[in-house]
């Protein structure tokens, strides 16, 4: 498959502009539906990007997906940033990410003003009663066609397994990964040798400015692996413990908005400057904790070709990418314990695996349908 980025100096600029709004318009809409997490978002992104639309294939997906994993970020936006590069070049890197962030810092936005006003965060559980279990679905049925993809002989599958036992015991993320792309690595070299290729806390509160709230943000966004939970030992460490401008309640409540709000939970970070600074915080504080990733994405995201045309760095990318598809799996396990606790909701994953499967439904229709019945399903009880 032709690789966007590469012709992008060759299209005439009409063709660019229709390319560039294409990204704008699917990352928007990506953004404004992706609840679930990481792994939901990155499963929406499967079935519209390599599925419907084809800008990459499943191949380059899962690649790009191991590469998110061993970078610090929020992996979802990564990957919209990634795709939007192979999709338009820089421009499309840049507007990807800036589309997919955008609906999400609205809404939080939107959610902070009424929350400095009303002192409380509107619920909004009902809709995420129905809208849960299509979220399981859709990222099922991402692992069951990235699996496909990815374990193709006996040493992907026997990592993945592996991968998914460990994380399931505790293990995290990280160290899973590298010990997926190791063992990879050995079992390859041991089994057909290649030749080497050549190389291509305080306790006194310290004053927080509107630039340090920036930098503060912008640490948080180059250092930070793993889930949201990560997320919040860092903002406690920082705002509640360090800078004392949070309470506890109030962190307690940024992560709550930034969970049930579409789109990547690192919008958290603009509740929090909203609380601290006002508008210029909430701004400041989003263009903190994501520019890390676009800027690494710039930088790595060239480096994805020489790391599979390399056969001792191809062999770890497999061992990555078994082990990524090790953790979607984990987290789909994790996500049903806790979202198909009723009939309702195991009928509602049912169905919405169905209609994806057999008719290829359109996920961002379902995530709809599935709000609405959760609206109404208190009615009829």
């Amino acid at each position: 498959m032709t690789n966007k980025s590469s012709s992008d100096n060759q299209l005439p600029a009409a063709s660019k502009g229709k390319i560039h709004q294409e990204i704008i318009r699917v990352f928007l809409r990506l953004g404004l539906f992706a609840f679930g997490g990481p792994a939901a978002h990155i499963a929406m992104m499967e079935d519209e990007i390599v599925n419907r639309r084809k800008w990459v294939n499943k191949e380059k997906f899962v690649d790009m997906l191991g590469l998110t994993n061993l970078i610090p970020g929020p992996n979802s936006t990564e990957m919209a940033i990634m795709l939007g590069y192979a999709h338009g070049g820089k421009l499309g890197l840049l507007l990807a990410g800036v589309s997919f962030i955008l609906p999400a810092m609205l809404i939080v936005l939107l959610f902070a003003v009424l929350y400095q006003k009303f002192g409380s965060v509107p619920s909004v559980g009902h809709m995420l009663d129905g809208i849960k279990p299509v979220v399981i679905a859709i990222v099922a049925q991402a692992v069951y066609r990235l699996g496909k993809t990815v374990l193709k002989n006996a040493d992907a599958a026997i990592i993945a397994a592996a991968a998914f036992t460990a994380y399931m015991l505790g293990v995290k993320e990280i160290p899973l990964l590298l010990a997926a792309a190791a063992l990879m690595l050995v079992i390859r070299l041991l089994r057909r040798p290649d030749k080497p290729t050549p190389k291509p806390r305080l306790h006194a509160f310290e004053p927080l400015s509107l630039g340090m709230l920036f930098l503060v943000f912008l640490k948080i966004g180059a250092v930070l692996y793993g889930s949201g939970y990560v997320l919040i030992a860092f903002l406690r460490t920082e705002f509640v413990e360090r800078f004392g401008v949070l309470t506890s309640q109030q962190l307690i409540d940024a992560v709550a908005v930034g969970q049930f709000t579409p789109g990547p939970v690192f919008t958290t970070a603009t509740f929090v400057g909203y609380v601290i600074h006002g508008f210029p915080g909430a701004i400041v504080s989003t263009v903190g904790i994501f520019l890390p990733s676009f800027l690494l994405v710039l930088i790595l995201n060239p480096l994805l070709e020489r790391l599979r045309a390399s056969k001792t760095l191809s062999h770890i990318l497999d061992g990555l990418n078994a082990g990524s598809v090790a953790l979607m799996a984990a987290v789909t396990v994790q996500l049903g314990r806790e979202a198909l606790v009723s009939v309702p909701a195991v009928i509602i994953a049912i169905v919405s695996a169905f209609l994806l499967i057999r008719y290829k439904v359109n996920s961002t229709w379902l995530i709809l349908g599935g709000g609405l019945i959760g609206l109404l399903l208190p009615l009829w009880r």
